[in-house]
């Protein structure tokens, strides 16, 4: 195989012998540097490049592993610090590649106009991997982990550098001896006064990064101590450090304990407690000091039970409890003369492979941040609260969409370019993800809050995964920009609306497309899907709406509500009613059986945003501005009886355009988000 290295390619891999790639018909690089041949795609960095499993001709054909930096963001700040970042990766490799369980640089360079770092490929599991598969992590095994890589920290620290990533993905064991490598030095820095005097952007992985780290893009050694602890948590309990702190940020290191899933000693709890501790000063400073607290512990440790690591009959996977034994005694003179003779005992090991393993840095510019307003409940009505509001103080910024996770604990929105996370509890801001190259214009979730979709001007949809805030698929195919999307009730089938007249329907898990449908002569802006996933409709500017399924690829019927823009669709939960909104100040509920309509809803302003209440009963509707008229505008939201078709609430609460609403699942929460740079959560009680 010779895999296509253009950073935009859908498809790259193509059979060898080839001069043009199959896909986007790209010339075909043989060999990168007249060195390394390329054979497969490794992953996808959404916006930042990709990695690739290469070959070095040089050496025997051995794997090595290449890290690609494209030039998506050409002139703007993200690839100023995507360049820094890479250039930096560079040189910690090269300054620590001479340690045994770091990876080794083996070439950097630039190739038509890309950015090329290449390392050794090492045959092995990172720790999430090894997770998935073993399950269940127990005391020893916690012990073992930490005296394995608490002495690469040491080195590290030692040579003035925070890796500022430490997680369960970074940390790699080796299947040739089962030592455990350090890897991903992305975001590392040098550990300088100057760095500590000065406030920098935060880099690291929120759940996995001490408290200084995010918010002052401060790091030292015992932020990285910090990080370390939270692996252990994640490895002990299977529960992400991630997911609990887009839940309950920082709370949950205090109740941590609660997550697991059998007794550990009070030794290994207080080490956890202490690597924890959210207050710089109460943490530890230096692996030293962890060291010494678990040297006090393996005087006394027995030899793992025999089923704390699954069997297999294959060699370097996993290893009997007689190895275990023997190579934790082996980690403990290890520790021991490491404590004594420093690095100089690393580095009589002999070299081994050594592996890279790529990430999405969630890069948050803490120098540019604002904090967030918002305000204590407010009752406008028995049946509706205004329990929060959130306020991006950047008025350069936009919300064009906004969501709410189906447990109601999270609010994402679109900012302009970027993915902004908020608690819906506090209002507080949770995380941003940067990754589209141009503005966005809608997001949609999954039904089990683990997958987002975000569609945008740049012609291309992103898929992320909720749980490491990396994108899993980025989407290609759509010739203009991304106006709406909407996926199928059970998370299989996702369906984009663009201004390139057509609709494409996608497989949500693989990203591939599986079908491009025409039926419309002008941009279609709106798109929604009925709940058993087979029907869905589409609005355009030509001022029809079509309706569609699944397995035809021309429309099954055309609505034609009047002789305006179709500006907003939604389905009812039970598929029979379609809702629309159009550029004649009126919104009109179709019976889908019939094709007829069944109620006309007088609106003051054109409407830019429906949505049915989970039960049905009830439709919300937000207005626009009225840019070529002399209406006195009012933005209001508006509540419907869908069975009667009457306006039974008006409620208000925004300064400017609203543009999107959407409810949780159990439909007592609704989210608001618009031109007024405000995010409104309300209780909503009908």
């Amino acid at each position: 195989m010779i895999c296509c290295l253009n950073p935009d390619c859908n498809n790259p891999h193509n059979p060898d012998h080839k001069d043009f790639c199959q896909s986007c018909n790209t010339p075909l690089v043989p060999l990168l540097r007249n060195r390394f041949r390329v054979t497969s795609l490794l992953s996808d960095e959404g916006g930042f490049g990709r990695t690739y499993l290469s070959e070095d001709t040089d050496k025997l054909n051995d794997l090595c592993v290449v890290k690609q930096l494209a030039p998506k963001f050409k002139g703007t700040w993200s690839q100023k610090k995507a360049m820094e970042l890479f250039s930096e990766e560079a040189k910690r490799l090269q300054e620590l590649g001479e340690h045994p369980q770091i990876p080794t640089l083996l070439a950097y360079f630039e190739q038509d106009n890309c950015l090329y770092l290449v390392q050794q490929f090492i045959n092995g599991n990172n720790l999430l991997q090894e997770l998935q598969i073993r399950k269940n992590y127990r005391d020893w095994d916690i012990q073992s982990i930490l005296l394995d890589i608490l002495p690469i920290l040491k080195f590290i620290h030692s040579q003035g550098v925070i890796h500022r990533d430490i997680k369960p993905e970074n940390i790699i064991r080796r299947k040739v001896d089962g030592r455990l490598t350090l890897i991903d030095f992305g975001s590392s820095k040098q550990f300088t006064a100057r760095v500590n005097k000065k406030l920098g952007t935060s880099i690291g992985s929120h759940g996995y990064s001490a408290i200084e780290q995010i918010r002052d893009g401060k790091a030292y050694p015992a932020s990285d101590l910090f990080s370390l602890g939270a692996t252990c948590f994640h490895l002990l309990t299977g529960v992400s450090p991630f997911q609990l702190w887009m839940e309950h940020g920082y709370s949950w290191v205090k109740n941590w304990q609660d997550y697991l899933r059998s007794p550990i000693t009070n030794e290994l709890t207080n080490i956890i407690n202490k690597l924890l501790e959210i207050n710089l000063q109460n943490r530890y400073h230096s692996t030293d000091e962890v060291i010494r607290d678990l040297s006090k512990q393996y005087t006394h440790l027995l030899a793992p039970a025999k089923n704390s690591f699954l069997p297999t009959s294959k060699p370097g996977n996993f290893y009997p409890p007689k190895y275990l034994f023997l190579r934790n005694l082996l980690l403990i003179l290890t520790v021991l003369v490491f404590l004594g003779l420093g690095e100089f005992g690393y580095r009589n090991f002999h070299q081994l492979q050594t592996a890279i393993s790529s990430r999405f840095s969630k890069n948050k510019m803490a120098e540019n941040s604002q904090p967030v307003v918002y305000q204590n409940p407010q009752t406008l009505d028995e049946d509706v609260v205004l329990r929060k509001k959130i306020t991006e103080i950047n008025k350069n910024k936009k919300i064009a969409s906004v969501i709410i996770t189906p447990n109601a604990k999270t609010i994402a929105s679109s900012v302009n370019k970027s993915l902004q996370f908020w608690d819906t509890a506090t209002g507080k801001e949770i995380i941003t993800l940067a990754g589209h190259e141009k503005n966005i214009n809608k997001l949609a979730v999954t039904p089990d809050g683990k997958i987002l979709v975000s569609a945008s001007d740049d012609k291309t949809l992103k898929i992320w995964d909720l749980e490491t805030g990396k994108v899993i698929h980025t989407l290609i195919g759509h010739s203009d920009a991304v106006h709406d999307l909407t996926i199928s009730k059970d998370g299989k089938i996702l369906v984009s609306a663009s201004d390139d007249k057509t609709l494409k329907i996608w497989n949500l898990k693989t990203g591939e497309l599986i079908r491009s449908l025409k039926g419309h002569s002008d941009w279609v802006r709106s798109v929604d899907i009925s709940d058993d996933g087979k029907t869905f409709a589409s609005g355009s500017f030509d001022k029809t709406i079509q309706i569609w399924h699944r397995d035809q690829e021309q429309p099954i019927h055309s609505l034609t509500p009047n002789y305006q823009t179709v500006t907003s669709l939604a389905f009812s939960p039970d598929g029979n009613i379609l809702a629309s909104a159009s550029r004649d100040r009126a919104i009109k509920l179709w019976d889908l059986k019939t094709k007829k309509i069944i109620h006309t809803l007088p609106i003051e302003h054109n409407a830019t945003s429906l949505v049915f209440s989970p039960n049905g009963n009830f439709l919300v509707s937000a207005n626009r501005n009225c840019t070529n008229c002399k209406l006195n505008i009012s933005y209001e939201m508006k509540v419907w009886n869908v069975k009667s078709g009457k306006k039974i609430f008006t409620f208000t609460g925004h300064d400017k355009s609203v543009h999107s609403l959407a409810f949780s699942a159990d439909g007592k929460t609704l989210v608001s988000g618009g031109d007024d740079h405000q995010i409104k959560v309300w209780d909503f009680s009908f």
